[in-house]
């Protein structure tokens, strides 16, 4: 098993013979960028020597636990893409990172980051789930990201609802690609609560073939600036937006004329009875033969009448 340490640190051509006129403590107290990608790590070993590390590159590795990193309290940016995590644990002390890369993993639910006050940016793109599984957010991992969380990228994870995304208020980069998305009228619900998103790529997506998908979502996200990798024209933005209003103040209007209830009809016979009424001989243009007293009438003959 090849195990990350201070060992193999020292034995690193990358690393200690960069700095051989300090004593190897010494030149772990000065380590702030640690590489060690693509080298069939499997296990993360103490590294707490290294205590003004910020940047951890350890992507493309055998690693399945994210484990001794609790010495970490300057790290900012943590890379373990393409490993075989299936649990996102012992991150709680890493109260300064901004971001985490774990894409490529096997992560089917996402917790375990409440106490990251300061993360920017999560990627958690093509989890290598079992077959009919999704990738799931907690809620409360979400709501504790909402101030703070401006990037997000959860492409290809099988996910058919992003409901629990509506507090991520800070967004201004957002991938969903390649998922199961189809419902037009939540994406619109959950993008109207992100006033700064700037580009979003939900392209795969079964909802990208709903009619008017893309002028849907145009006047929605009004900051957005490029959608599915296609610039937004901003003449085209506004003919858009002012289009839905007409719109809407049409179906509004149309709405309110249907409240206000069907026409009043009443019998002919009423106005007979009461002395008034509309002249016989005519009504509403058709020809109607003049009532006779001496003669029964041969039917209930209806007026239609506008009373507004």
């Amino acid at each position: 098993m090849v195990r990350l340490t201070v060992d193999l640190i020292a034995k690193s051509r990358n690393h200690f013979k960069k700095k051989r006129g300090l004593a190897f403590p010494e030149y772990l107290k000065t380590l702030t960028h640690l590489h060690f990608s693509s080298k069939n790590i499997e296990e993360i070993g103490d590294l707490s020597m290294c205590r003004n590390l910020t940047v951890l590159y350890l992507y493309d590795n055998q690693i399945t636990h994210i484990c001794n990193l609790d010495f970490a309290y300057n790290l900012t940016h943590l890379y373990m893409q393409n490993n075989n995590i299936s649990q996102i644990d012992n991150l709680s002390n890493l109260q300064k990172l901004s971001k985490l890369y774990l894409g490529g993993n096997r992560i089917a639910v996402v917790d375990g980051l409440e106490t990251l006050c300061e993360l920017k940016e999560l990627h958690l793109e093509n989890q290598r789930l079992a077959p009919g599984e999704k990738l799931l957010l907690d809620p409360k991992t979400l709501l504790s990201l909402a101030e703070s969380l401006s990037v997000l990228n959860i492409s290809h994870n099988n996910i058919d609802d992003i409901k629990d995304l509506t507090v991520l208020m800070e967004l201004q980069h957002f991938s969903a690609a390649d998922n199961k998305l189809h419902n037009m009228e939540e994406l619109e619900h959950v993008f109207s609560h992100w006033p700064q998103l700037l580009q979003m790529d939900l392209s795969g997506n079964p909802v990208c073939k709903k009619p008017k998908y893309r002028d849907r979502l145009i006047t929605v996200c009004n900051s957005l600036v490029i959608l599915d990798g296609r610039e937004i024209n901003e003449l085209t933005r506004q003919f858009l937006i002012n289009w839905k209003a007409s719109k809407d103040a049409k179906k509004k209007k149309n709405n309110k004329q249907i409240t206000a209830g069907p026409p009043v009809l009443y019998p002919i016979t009423n106005y007979i009875n009461m002395g008034q009424g509309p002249h016989l001989g005519h009504i509403h243009g058709h020809s109607v033969q003049r009532w006779n007293p001496q003669q029964p009438l041969r039917s209930n003959i209806i007026v239609h009448t506008d009373l507004s």
